[in-house]
C-alpha cells in the first residue's frame, strides 16, 4: 500500500503537520508528497521532478513541472497524465491523503482503498483563496472515508458534514524544542539583539496582527520584536518598521529551537479575521516544550487549551498584550517551576501518538475498503458510500452521572462522545429553567447541593460560580412550623417541654424512645430512638405517602438517614459545603457539555437508535432493567407528580421547603425556590409533590425483594461487554447528587488507569518489536 499525499504546502518551505505525519507513515509504507506544479524551464515540455525526501526514508517528493500560458482546463488534463504515469511505477494499492481540495481535479479518478482529507486550515478564509474551492472541499468530503481538522474550531465547522470526522489539534516534537532548555544559543543575527526579546516565528502574511506589533515596539522601545519566519501574501512595505523590530528571514526546522532558546517570551499576535478563525498554531506548545511563555491574542483553540495555564496568557487589546508581555516576563524570571504545569499538558501531545491514532483509525477504514469491491484503475470512478458517524462513547443520559464522564472523556482523553436523552433537555432531574414569570424553578422538585468532598466542589467550579445556601425545612406539625429533622427547637414548641440545653433534650428523646431489639425496618429505627407519638407525628404519614408503604415494610436505611439532634440546629444538612451553582444547575451543564467533541442528541429514546449508533463503548445510566429489556421482571420505583404555580407575592413560606407529614394531606412537601436561587422577584413559584406509583422512575423502593431482582441484572451487566453501568438508575440505588458525581469521577479514574495500562503494553510491544 502506497500513501499518496496531495499538499499545496511545499515540502522543504516549513517543516510543519504534513511533514511530521508523512515522514511518521514513512516508516510503515511508502509515501509519495504530490506538489503544487511549478513552471517549466522555456521551451520544456511537461514532466515531473521526483527525489526523495532529504534526511527521511520512504519518503518521495514528486513537483509537476508545467509549460507557461497553460489554461486551466489544460492543466488539469497535463497533471492527469503525470499523475497517471508516476501511479503507474508505485507498488500496491493506494490510500489518497489531502491536504487541499484543489488537487482533487486531476485526481478524483484514482482507484484508492481509502481517501483522507486532513483539513489543518479553512484554506477557503485565505487571501486569494480559489474561487471553486469550496465545491471541490463538498466533492472531497463526499468521497473521503476519513476526515481530520488540524483543531476543535475546524472539528466544529466540519463534523455535521461528514460521518466520520475527527479533531486532532496541534502536535509537537518535545524533545527537538527542549533543545531550548539548554540556555541561549542565539546564532549570530540574533545573538547582537539586546534583551529583553520578544520572539515570533512563522509565516508572516495576513494572519498577523501588523498593528499590533507596532503598537507593542511604541509602548517599550526597550523590548526588542524578533520576527522570524518568510514573508508571504503581503508586501513588505506594509510591515512595520522600528529600530526595536528585527526581521530576520524564514529559518529551518532544525534552527528553529536555537532562536527559541534566546528569547525572554514567545508571542502570538495573531489578527482576529477569517483567516485566524479556525486556526490551532502548532507554536503554542512548540514555544512551551522549548521553555518559554506564551502571550496571544484571543485564538478561539488557543483559549480552548491553553486559558488556564500559567505558562499561557491571553490579550485581547493592545493594552492587555503589553501587560500580558510584562506579566510573562515576570514569570520567567521567577524561577522554573511553572514548566511543571506545561510538562504535564504536553505528555500526550507528541506527533508520534497522532500519527499512530490516524494509522489506527486509517487501518479501520483501509480495511473495510478490502472488502469493497472497486473498479480497476483507468475502468470507471469509485463513489464513495457514506458511513455512520463514528463515535468512541455512547453515553445515554445526560444527567450528573452521563455528563461528567462526558466532560471528562473528551477534555481529558480527546474521546468524540455522543448523549442521548429521552428528556429535551440537559441536567436530568436537577434541570432547572425561568417560568412565564422570568422566575427560575427546579422542574423536578427542589435539588439542594451539599457535600463534603474538597474533590468534587473543585470539578463542578470549573463550570459554575457557587452562592452559598444552607436549606432549612419545616414540618407542619399539630398545626405548628416546627424543624425537621427533629431538634430541641422541635420539642420544645410541640411539648412546651422547656429543654435548656443538649442534655436535658437527649433525655427527653430516651424518655419517650421505646428499645427495639432487633433493627430490620424503617418504623424500627424511628421508635427505637424517638418512641412511638413522634413516629407517628412525623414519619409514619409522610413515608406512606412518599412510598406507598408502611414504614414497617420499607428497609431500615430509608429513616436511618434522617438524623435527630439534641441541638437548636435546624440546619436540614451540615455537610462542609452547602452552596448552590450560582445561575442555575442547568447552565452548569450546559458548560460542563460544551465541548466540540460532545455531542447531544436531546428528546432521544436509546431503543428507537441504538442500532444506528457505531460507538466502540457505551455508558448507560438509565434503569438497568430497561436495558435488558426487563428479561426478569421490571424493578419497582416511586414516582413523582410535581404542580407548579406562581403566587402573587413575594414571599408564600418562611423556609424553602415545608414537609407535610399527616396522611389526610394529598402532597408530601411544598418548595419555594426563591429561597434556594436567591432571586428577587414580585412573585413567588412554588410546587406542590405528589408521590406516585406511575410516572418516570425516582426512587429505587428498598426492600429486600427489589434487591434480589436488581443482583440478577447486576450480574448480567457485569458480563455484558462494552457497556458501563453507572449512576443512580443503572445501579438501583439512592444517590444524593454529589454522590453520583464522586461515582461518576471514580469511574473515570478506573477507565483512565485501564486506558494508561493499555497504552504501556501497546508501548513495550511495539519496542519488543
Amino acid at each position: 500500500m502506497t500513501l499518496i499525499c496531495f499538499s499545496h504546502l511545499r515540502w522543504d518551505f516549513v517543516f510543519q503537520r504534513p511533514q511530521h505525519l508523512m515522514s511518521r507513515f514513512g516508516q510503515s509504507m511508502p509515501v509519495v508528497i504530490w506538489e503544487e506544479p511549478v513552471a517549466a524551464a522555456a521551451g520544456e515540455g511537461p514532466s515531473l521532478d521526483v527525489r526523495p525526501a532529504k534526511n527521511i526514508a520512504n519518503v518521495t517528493v514528486v513537483t509537476p513541472r508545467l509549460p507557461a500560458g497553460l489554461d486551466a482546463k489544460a492543466q488539469q488534463t497535463i497533471l492527469k497524465g503525470l499523475l497517471d504515469g508516476h501511479v503507474a511505477t508505485l507498488p500496491g494499492r493506494f490510500v489518497r491523503w489531502y491536504y487541499t481540495p484543489m488537487m482533487l481535479p486531476f485526481s478524483r479518478h484514482l482507484d484508492a482503498i481509502a481517501t483522507v482529507y486532513d483539513c489543518m486550515d479553512e484554506l477557503s478564509a485565505f487571501r486569494f483563496a480559489p474561487t471553486e474551492l469550496l465545491q471541490l472541499e463538498q466533492e472531497l468530503l463526499d468521497a473521503a472515508d476519513l476526515v481530520f481538522t488540524g483543531g476543535y474550531s475546524l472539528y466544529e465547522a466540519k463534523k455535521k458534514r461528514h460521518g466520520n470526522v475527527h479533531p486532532f489539534p496541534s502536535s509537537v516534537d518535545r524533545r527537538h524544542f527542549a533543545k531550548a532548555r539548554e540556555g541561549d544559543r542565539s546564532p549570530a543575527d540574533q545573538a547582537s539583539i539586546p534583551r529583553p526579546r520578544f520572539g515570533f516565528y512563522g509565516v508572516i502574511d495576513e494572519r498577523i496582527d501588523l498593528d499590533l506589533l507596532a503598537a507593542v515596539a511604541d509602548a517599550r522601545p526597550d523590548w526588542q520584536l524578533v520576527m522570524v519566519g518568510p514573508v508571504v501574501k503581503i508586501s513588505e512595505d506594509d510591515l512595520p518598521r522600528r529600530d526595536n523590530i528585527h526581521y530576520l528571514g524564514g529559518k529551518s526546522y532544525d534552527e528553529l529551537p536555537t532562536y527559541l532558546s534566546g528569547w525572554d517570551v514567545a508571542l502570538m499576535p495573531f489578527a482576529i479575521n477569517e483567516a485566524t478563525r479556525f486556526i490551532s498554531p502548532t507554536k503554542t506548545p512548540e514555544y512551551l516544550a522549548g521553555g518559554r511563555p506564551v502571550v496571544s491574542t484571543p485564538i478561539k483553540d488557543v483559549k480552548r487549551h491553553y486559558e488556564k495555564v500559567a505558562g499561557v496568557r491571553i490579550a485581547g487589546t493592545a493594552e492587555q498584550f503589553i501587560a500580558g508581555c510584562d506579566a510573562q516576563l515576570a514569570l520567567v524570571r521567577s524561577g522554573d517551576d511553572w514548566l511543571a504545569e506545561v510538562d504535564l499538558l504536553l505528555a500526550d501531545m507528541s506527533w508520534d501518538t497522532t500519527q499512530a491514532r490516524m494509522a489506527a483509525l486509517l487501518a479501520e477504514v483501509t480495511e473495510q475498503g478490502q472488502k469493497i469491491e472497486r473498479p480497476a484503475f483507468g475502468k470507471g470512478q469509485y463513489t464513495h458510500v457514506p458511513r455512520a458517524r463514528k463515535y468512541d462513547y455512547l453515553i445515554v443520559g445526560c444527567g450528573f452521572a452521563g455528563s461528567v464522564l462526558a466532560e471528562r472523556l473528551a477534555s481529558q482523553h480527546g474521546a468524540r462522545v455522543l448523549m442521548l436523552d429521552k428528556r429535551p433537555h440537559v441536567a436530568g432531574n436537577a434541570y432547572d429553567e425561568l417560568d412565564a414569570n422570568g422566575i427560575l424553578y427546579h422542574k423536578y422538585g427542589p435539588h439542594i447541593f451539599h457535600a463534603n468532598s474538597d474533590e468534587i466542589v473543585s470539578y463542578l467550579s470549573q463550570f459554575t460560580q457557587w452562592r452559598p445556601y444552607e436549606h432549612r425545612v419545616l414540618a407542619n406539625v399539630r398545626d405548628q412550623l416546627v424543624p425537621i429533622p427533629i431538634n430541641r427547637t422541635t420539642l420544645n414548641k410541640l411539648f412546651n417541654a422547656g429543654l435548656k440545653n443538649d442534655e436535658e433534650a437527649a433525655a427527653f428523646l430516651a424518655s419517650r424512645a421505646e428499645p427495639v431489639a432487633n433493627i430490620r425496618t424503617s418504623e424500627d429505627v424511628v421508635i427505637n430512638a424517638v418512641g412511638r407519638e413522634l413516629y407517628e407525628l412525623f414519619f409514619r404519614g409522610y413515608t406512606r405517602k412518599q412510598w406507598g408503604l408502611d414504614p414497617s415494610e420499607l428497609d431500615k436505611q430509608v429513616t436511618s438517614r434522617i438524623p435527630t439532634r439534641t441541638n437548636t440546629d435546624d440546619r436540614y444538612f451540615t455537610d462542609k459545603h452547602q452552596i448552590m451553582p450560582l445561575h442555575g444547575y442547568t447552565r452548569m451543564f450546559e458548560k460542563m457539555l460544551d465541548h466540540p467533541l460532545i455531542e447531544k442528541s436531546l428528546g432521544t429514546d436509546y431503543r428507537d437508535v441504538k442500532d444506528e449508533i457505531d460507538a466502540a463503548h457505551t455508558i448507560y445510566t438509565g434503569p438497568i432493567d430497561e436495558y435488558f429489556d426487563w428479561r426478569f421482571g421490571k424493578l419497582p420505583y416511586r414516582s413523582l407528580r410535581f404542580v407548579h404555580s406562581t403566587i402573587d407575592k413575594e414571599q408564600f413560606q418562611p423556609v424553602a421547603v415545608v414537609n407535610y407529614p399527616h396522611p389526610d394531606v394529598p402532597y408530601t412537601r411544598i418548595s419555594e425556590y426563591k429561597h434556594m436561587t436567591g432571586q428577587e422577584h414580585p412573585k413567588t413559584t412554588i410546587t406542590l409533590e405528589y408521590p406516585s406509583a406511575e410516572g418516570d422512575p425516582y426512587y429505587p423502593i428498598p426492600r429486600p425483594e427489589n434487591q434480589e431482582l436488581f443482583k440478577k441484572y447486576e450480574a448480567l451487566a457485569d458480563s455484558t461487554a462494552g457497556v458501563t453501568f453507572v449512576g443512580r438508575l443503572a445501579t438501583y440505588r439512592y444517590y444524593n447528587m454529589d454522590q453520583i458525581v464522586g461515582q461518576a469521577l471514580a469511574t473515570f479514574r478506573r477507565m483512565d488507569e485501564d486506558r494508561r495500562k493499555i497504552g504501556a503494553a501497546s508501548r513495550e510491544l511495539r519496542l519488543a518489536i
